[in-house]
Protein backbone atom coordinates (compact mmCIF):
# COMPACT_ATOMS: atom_id res chain seq x y z
CA UNK A 1 0.00 0.00 0.00
CA UNK A 2 1.21 3.49 -0.84
CA UNK A 3 1.38 6.47 1.49
CA UNK A 4 -1.17 9.26 1.03
CA UNK A 5 -0.59 12.85 2.08
CA UNK A 6 -3.59 15.16 2.09
CA UNK A 7 -2.88 18.87 2.30
CA UNK A 8 -5.78 20.79 3.85
CA UNK A 9 -6.58 24.13 5.45
CA UNK A 10 -8.82 24.75 8.43
CA UNK A 11 -12.20 26.13 7.38
CA UNK A 12 -11.85 25.06 3.74
CA UNK A 13 -15.23 23.92 2.36
CA UNK A 14 -13.56 21.83 -0.35
CA UNK A 15 -11.48 20.04 2.28
CA UNK A 16 -14.67 19.23 4.21
CA UNK A 17 -16.21 17.91 1.01
CA UNK A 18 -13.16 15.72 0.37
CA UNK A 19 -13.44 14.29 3.90
CA UNK A 20 -17.13 13.59 3.30
CA UNK A 21 -16.32 11.80 0.04
CA UNK A 22 -13.63 9.73 1.79
CA UNK A 23 -16.19 8.63 4.39
CA UNK A 24 -18.80 7.77 1.75
CA UNK A 25 -16.33 5.81 -0.36
CA UNK A 26 -15.05 3.87 2.67
CA UNK A 27 -18.63 2.98 3.56
CA UNK A 28 -19.16 1.60 0.04
CA UNK A 29 -15.82 -0.20 -0.22
CA UNK A 30 -14.30 -1.48 3.03
CA UNK A 31 -10.87 -1.86 1.36
CA UNK A 32 -10.61 1.94 1.27
CA UNK A 33 -10.66 2.00 5.10
CA UNK A 34 -7.20 0.48 5.13
CA UNK A 35 -5.68 3.43 3.23
CA UNK A 36 -3.60 5.51 5.63
CA UNK A 37 -4.00 9.21 4.95
CA UNK A 38 -1.78 11.75 6.65
CA UNK A 39 -3.72 14.98 6.85
CA UNK A 40 -1.59 18.12 7.11
CA UNK A 41 -2.94 21.62 7.61
CA UNK A 42 -0.75 23.85 5.47
CA UNK A 43 -0.91 26.61 8.08
CA UNK A 44 0.33 24.26 10.81
CA UNK A 45 3.23 22.80 8.81
CA UNK A 46 4.34 25.66 6.58
CA UNK A 47 7.79 24.21 5.89
CA UNK A 48 6.30 21.01 4.47
CA UNK A 49 3.62 22.95 2.56
CA UNK A 50 6.24 25.22 1.01
CA UNK A 51 8.29 22.23 -0.12
CA UNK A 52 5.42 20.77 -2.17
CA UNK A 53 4.23 21.73 -5.64
CA UNK A 54 0.56 22.65 -5.22
CA UNK A 55 -1.62 25.75 -5.12
CA UNK A 56 -5.07 24.65 -3.92
CA UNK A 57 -6.42 22.53 -1.11
CA UNK A 58 -7.31 19.83 -0.76
CA UNK A 59 -4.39 18.23 -2.53
CA UNK A 60 -3.65 14.51 -2.39
CA UNK A 61 -0.18 13.08 -2.94
CA UNK A 62 0.23 9.33 -3.37
CA UNK A 63 3.78 8.13 -2.78
CA UNK A 64 4.98 11.71 -3.25
CA UNK A 65 3.19 12.29 -6.57
CA UNK A 66 0.34 14.78 -6.85
CA UNK A 67 -2.84 12.92 -7.78
CA UNK A 68 -5.62 15.43 -7.06
CA UNK A 69 -5.74 19.15 -6.38
CA UNK A 70 -8.58 21.57 -5.76
CA UNK A 71 -12.31 21.00 -5.89
CA UNK A 72 -12.85 17.32 -5.12
CA UNK A 73 -15.11 15.04 -7.12
CA UNK A 74 -16.14 11.54 -6.15
CA UNK A 75 -14.25 10.11 -9.10
CA UNK A 76 -11.02 11.99 -8.32
CA UNK A 77 -11.02 11.02 -4.64
CA UNK A 78 -11.77 7.41 -5.50
CA UNK A 79 -8.87 7.41 -7.97
CA UNK A 80 -6.58 8.53 -5.13
CA UNK A 81 -7.77 5.63 -2.98
CA UNK A 82 -7.39 3.14 -5.82
CA UNK A 83 -3.87 4.36 -6.53
CA UNK A 84 -2.96 3.98 -2.85
CA UNK A 85 -4.14 0.38 -2.85
CA UNK A 86 -2.02 -0.65 -5.86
Amino acid sequence: MKDVLMMVMEGCPHCRRAEQLLEELAAQNPAYRSVRIRRVDENQEKELADSLDYYYVPTFFVDGKKRMEGVPTREAVENVLREALK
